[in-house]
């Protein structure tokens, strides 16, 4: 009777360890489960989040970074994109025709909180985007209008500018194309103007953004069109960019907030 109730006892300790071996594995596959979800949670994030980077670099939600507006890392791409794309290679029916400025180069000044910055634009090189911003300089389009973000990373400066509404979307009712004159090695050096743009060549729009150092920009969805440069003041950009952004980042609104009093070119 002994030896029964030993064994029976033994039988009971080996089933509970069983139990408890079969428990703790299934515990270890779930934690595992848990652990793989959760990584794979963090991955899908992280490539969201670098997927957005590269959109807004330089995508302006105007069109740019936005008209595409480039962006750090991007990457500026200047901005973000806009809320109605125009049908494939049509422009809307208010942005000029290019041959109004093919050939001709445009000059004058770009007044930002007061301070001047002298430009040129370049109407051989870039004739659609040159009829646009001169269009958009008489008209007085610009005139009270925001520079609504900055961008300083390594190899990458812009300063964002145009928007309809001072928040970085686009006119859906004034896009157009094509893409001009842009590097094929991405570089866009310190002083260059450039129109913001979504993520196609038919989305620019009314931003454009200032390279205020030598800034590298993602061309695997075209580029952006280099319209023109700054003929002098670059350093009130520089100023501008030396105030900071914005929650101490690298890309975002400018601490001091920038507008517009006036572009003029003649």
């Amino acid at each position: 009777m002994v030896n029964t109730n030993k064994s029976n006892r033994e039988a009971k300790a080996r089933v509970a360890r069983m139990q408890a071996n079969q428990a703790l594995h299934q515990e270890q596959q779930q934690r595992r489960k848990r652990d793989n979800l959760i990584a794979a949670i963090a991955i899908a994030v992280a490539l969201v989040v670098a997927i957005v980077l590269a959109l807004t670099v330089f995508t302006p939600k105007d069109s740019a970074s936005a008209e595409t507006e480039p962006t750090p890392t991007a990457t500026v791409a200047p901005s973000p994109a806009p809320t109605t794309a125009a049908p494939a290679e049509t422009n809307s029916p208010t942005v000029p025709k290019a041959d109004t400025a093919a050939g001709k180069t445009f000059t004058g000044s770009l007044s930002l909180n007061g301070q001047p910055v002298g430009v040129s634009l370049d109407g051989t090189a870039a004739p659609q985007a040159a009829a646009v911003f001169k269009s958009l300089a008489d008209s007085g389009f610009m005139t009270g209008k925001s520079c609504h973000r900055l961008a300083d990373a390594p190899d990458f400066g812009v300063l964002q500018c145009g928007s309809l509404n001072g928040d970085g979307q686009g006119d859906p009712s004034y896009l157009w194309g094509p893409v001009e004159n842009t590097p094929a090695d991405g570089k866009y050096p310190a002083g260059t103007i450039a129109v913001a743009r979504a993520n196609t060549t038919f989305s620019n729009g009314t931003q454009f953004f200032i390279t205020f150092k030598d800034t590298v920009l993602p061309q695997d969805t075209g580029g952006y069109t280099i319209v023109g440069k700054v003929t002098s003041g670059l350093d009130v950009v520089d100023a501008i960019a030396g105030g900071g952004i914005e929650a101490d980042a690298t890309d975002g609104a400018p601490k001091t907030k920038v507008t517009i009093d006036s572009f003029k070119l003649d």
